[in-house]
C-alpha cells in the first residue's frame, strides 16, 4: 500500500515537471513569434518609408520640374506682354494706317497766334441813300449769301414832311430832261443862247445822277439799297422800321474770297524773322490745319516797328479762302522758316499722351502692334519731330492709333506668340 502510495507521487511529481517544461517550451516560442512578428513589421515599415520617401522625394522633383518649366513659360509670355493683337479684319474697320519712317526734310517752326482779317476791297459797307425808314426786301440775316445787284433794304419816306424823294427825283428828272431836249431844238436858231443851253444840260445831268441813284425798290414804294457785289452779310447795323438818314451804314458786304492771316511776331523771334516763308494755322473752330501754301499763300509784310506798350509785331499773309474761313476769328499759327535734312517726323495723329509721356504703336507683322515711348521736338501744326525712339524702317500707326491704344487696355485680346 505504501509502496503503492510513493508510485503514484513520483508518477505526480514526473508529470508536473513535464507540464512546466511544455509551458516553458510554449512560453519561449510565444516570445520568438511576437520578436518575428516586429522584426516583419519593422522590415514592412522599412521598406513601406522606403517607397513612400522614394515616391515622395520623385513628386517633389516633378513639382520643381513643373514649377521650372511653368517659370519658362511666364518667362517666354512676358517676352510678349508688350504685344497688342489685332486682326487684319479689325484694322481695316476701324482705319488704322501705317507710315514707314524715313528721315527728310521739316522747317523750323516759331508757334504763336494771330488773327483772320478781310483783305482790302473785299469788303464793303452800305449805305442809306435818302431818308426814310428801313424795310427789309426780305427776311435776311448774318450770314446769308448775296448777289450782285441784289436787294437788300428798301428805305420809305412817304411818311415824311417832304414827301415821296424817289418821286419828287423823278419829277425833277423828267422835267429837266423835256427842257434839255427843247433847248437842244433852239440851240441852232440861237433862239437859247449856248450859255443858257450849258445851264439847262447841266442841270438835266444832276437831276439824271439824282434820279438813278435813288432805285425804286421791287415793290415801287420806296429806294432800293443792293449788294456792290456777290458775296455774303457779315453784319446789319439796323433793325426792321429803324429810322436812318443818308449816308447811315446798313449792312457789311463781304467777298471772302480773299483774307489776311496776321500772325503776332515775339520780339525774342524778331532776329528770325527773314527765314519765315510761309504758315501753318488752323482756327477754334475746326480740327484742320491749313497751309499758306495751299491757300495761294504771300508774305506780304513783317512789322519794322512796335507800337509803345505791344510785344509782338504783325507778319501778314494773303491767302484765298477756299476753305470757308471766317474773318475775325483768332488762330494758332505756326511760322515756317528754314528747312533741316534728315529729320525724322511723323503725323499729329501718331502720337498719343500718357501722364506726360508720349507714345506710338509700332507694326511687327499682320496683326500684332507694339507701343514705343518717343521724345518730341517741334511741331508745324501737321508733322511733329521725333527725337528719339524710332529707327529708320520703323512701321508706325498715324491713323487709328488711339483704337491700337484702347486694344492694348483689353483684357479681351488673345494671348499670341511671336518670335522676332
Amino acid at each position: 500500500m505504501n509502496k503503492r502510495i510513493i508510485i503514484l507521487g513520483i508518477s505526480a511529481m514526473f508529470l508536473l515537471w513535464s507540464c512546466g517544461s511544455g509551458n516553458s517550451r510554449q512560453g519561449s516560442g510565444s516570445n520568438h513569434g511576437h520578436h518575428d512578428h516586429e522584426t516583419e513589421e519593422v522590415h514592412d515599415h522599412h521598406d513601406h518609408e522606403n517607397e513612400t520617401g522614394h515616391d515622395h522625394e520623385a513628386e517633389l522633383h516633378g513639382h520643381e520640374a513643373d514649377l521650372h518649366a511653368g517659370h519658362n513659360h511666364a518667362a517666354g509670355e512676358a517676352g510678349h506682354s508688350d504685344e497688342i493683337v489685332i486682326s487684319p479684319e479689325k484694322a481695316a474697320a476701324v482705319g488704322i494706317a501705317t507710315e514707314t519712317v524715313a528721315p527728310g526734310r521739316f522747317r523750323e517752326v516759331i508757334h504763336t497766334s494771330g488773327e483772320i482779317l478781310p483783305a482790302a476791297g473785299d469788303e464793303s459797307t452800305i449805305v442809306a441813300t435818302t431818308d426814310g425808314t428801313v424795310t427789309f426786301a426780305e427776311n435776311y440775316t448774318e450770314g446769308m449769301a448775296v448777289g450782285q445787284d441784289q436787294e437788300i433794304f428798301a428805305i420809305l419816306s412817304g411818311n415824311l414832311q417832304d414827301g415821296n424823294r424817289i418821286e419828287k427825283a423823278r419829277i425833277a428828272y423828267l422835267t429837266a430832261k423835256e427842257e434839255y431836249e427843247r433847248a437842244s431844238k433852239l440851240t441852232d436858231s440861237r433862239i437859247v443862247s449856248q450859255k443858257e443851253f450849258v445851264t439847262i444840260k447841266e442841270n438835266y445831268e444832276n437831276a439824271r445822277l439824282a434820279y438813278e441813284a435813288l432805285k425804286p425798290s421791287k415793290f415801287g414804294n420806296g429806294v432800293a439799297v443792293t449788294a456792290p457785289f456777290k458775296g455774303f452779310i457779315k453784319n446789319l447795323a439796323v433793325k426792321q422800321g429803324d429810322y436812318v438818314t443818308t449816308g447811315t451804314p446798313l449792312a457789311t458786304i463781304s467777298q471772302n474770297s480773299h483774307l489776311i492771316l496776321e500772325a503776332d511776331l515775339s520780339q525774342k523771334d524778331y532776329a528770325r524773322r527773314y527765314s519765315i516763308t510761309g504758315a501753318n494755322f488752323s482756327t477754334a473752330y475746326s480740327d484742320q490745319t491749313y497751309s499758306t501754301s495751299d491757300l495761294g499763300g504771300k508774305l506780304l509784310s513783317i512789322g519794322r516797328s512796335q507800337n509803345e506798350g505791344e510785344y509782338y509785331m504783325p507778319v501778314s499773309f494773303s491767302i484765298r479762302n477756299t476753305s470757308d474761313l471766317i474773318p475775325g476769328v483768332f488762330a494758332e499759327i505756326w511760322l515756317l522758316c528754314n528747312e533741316k535734312d534728315n529729320v525724322i517726323t511723323l503725323p499729329l495723329s501718331a502720337i498719343t499722351e500718357e501722364q506726360g509721356l508720349y507714345f506710338v504703336y509700332l507694326k511687327l507683322d499682320e496683326q500684332c502692334y507694339k507701343k514705343q515711348e518717343v521724345t518730341l521736338g517741334a511741331d508745324d501744326g501737321q508733322r511733329t519731330e521725333i527725337l528719339s525712339g524710332l529707327s529708320a524702317g520703323d512701321n508706325v500707326v498715324i491713323k487709328g492709333a488711339y483704337n491700337v491704344k484702347l486694344a492694348s487696355a483689353s483684357n479681351a485680346i488673345p494671348a499670341h506668340s511671336h518670335s522676332h
